[in-house]
């Protein structure tokens, strides 16, 4: 059994904090909040469960193994690398650091102590993600076109990050897990409307050596959520929607068809329109998926596939994409691609 302590009952924490709890191989032995009355919630719903205004307190007890930290991004990197040295593992809510300096630090520390380092990528535990990855691993999507994501909805503002560090982590999180390629460069373009808040739409372009390029659109305000992506590829394409109730994975032999005519370089295009084929996903709760992969990890001594470098990865993507944001879309050169 894996003894977790939990650093964060806000938005996240709750979750963490059942998942945690329901997976039969984890116990939560306490948690920590600034709020008290968020603690008093801890105590009615899980009344054996400690409860402590110091975080400090998880970290000095001898029963406590790990700790999930759900806290606002600009404590990540202090708190874990605290949890670190203090010998906890870390479970650590996205994106994993404000910059790829601290990500590196972090990564090193947990390497250093022989520690399991998780950042919490959830949707790579969906059904529907995984369900992608075999798709385009198993090639019968072909060669891969594009990667097109929308994301959108009216709210939640968040006080110390915009709106690509709160939505578009997801898909590069998403992107970074279904292909086995990194984006070489990326250009963003945002706005911020509301006066002291951070950028609150933003469109960003990725690309790749070949001819594969991702785009993601992710907005707080729009009158409707969406949670759609697209992949296609030169046999076949998909159609991902994470609201859809039931049949959120849809492939489409659909594409096009290029045959040369005798003229040098010249070329028809042609239309392919085959069957829809909406196939079983897997339906499992990806928190609880992953909460359980994190107590393997640590069990087994194995690095998961959401390990820092992961976090890394897309925290290098996400600086520069801000970067480019502020300079009005230049395209910004990616190492982690090289």
């Amino acid at each position: 059994m894996l003894n977790i302590g939990v650093i964060g009952y806000g938005y996240w924490g709750p979750n963490l904090v059942r998942n945690f709890n329901e997976t039969g191989v984890v116990q939560v032995m306490a948690v920590s909040d600034m709020n008290p009355a968020r603690l008093q919630l801890v105590k009615q719903r899980y009344p054996a469960t400690r409860t402590t205004i110091n975080h400090r307190d998880l970290l000095t007890a001898n029963d406590i193994h790990a700790v999930a930290i759900a806290t606002p991004v600009h404590t990540h990197f202090p708190l874990a690398m605290e949890a670190l040295k203090a010998g906890k593992h870390v479970f650590l809510e996205k994106p994993l650091t404000e910059t790829t300096e601290q990500a590196r630090r972090l990564i090193d520390e947990a390497d250093k102590r022989g520690l399991i380092l998780m950042v919490d990528h959830t949707f790579i535990f969906t059904g529907a993600v995984r369900k992608m990855r075999q798709l385009v691993e198993s090639g019968e999507l072909g060669d891969i076109y594009y990667y097109d994501s929308v994301r959108v909805n009216l709210g939640l503002f968040q006080p110390d990050i915009n709106v690509i560090w709160d939505l578009a982590v997801h898909d590069l999180a998403i992107m970074n897990f279904v292909f086995d390629q990194k984006p070489v460069a990326v250009s963003a373009t945002g706005m911020g409307h509301v006066p002291g808040k951070p950028a609150d739409i933003a469109y960003l372009s990725l690309f790749f050596e070949n001819n594969m390029m991702g785009h993601i659109h992710i907005n707080w305000l729009s009158p409707v959520k969406l949670r759609r992506s697209m992949i296609a590829g030169t046999r076949k394409m998909v159609v991902y929607d994470d609201l859809e109730p039931s049949e959120k994975i849809k492939i489409y032999d659909k594409g096009i068809t290029v045959s040369e005519r005798q003229a040098l370089y010249d070329h028809l295009v042609g239309y392919r329109v085959g069957d829809m084929v909406a196939p079983q996903i897997e339906n499992h709760e990806a928190l609880n998926f992953e909460a359980r992969y994190f107590a393997d990890c640590i069990a087994k001594g194995e690095q998961p596939v959401n390990n820092g470098q992961a976090g890394l990865e897309v925290v290098e993507i996400l600086e520069a994409a801000t970067r480019s944001m502020q300079e009005k879309g230049c395209t910004i050169e990616l190492s982690a691609g090289s």
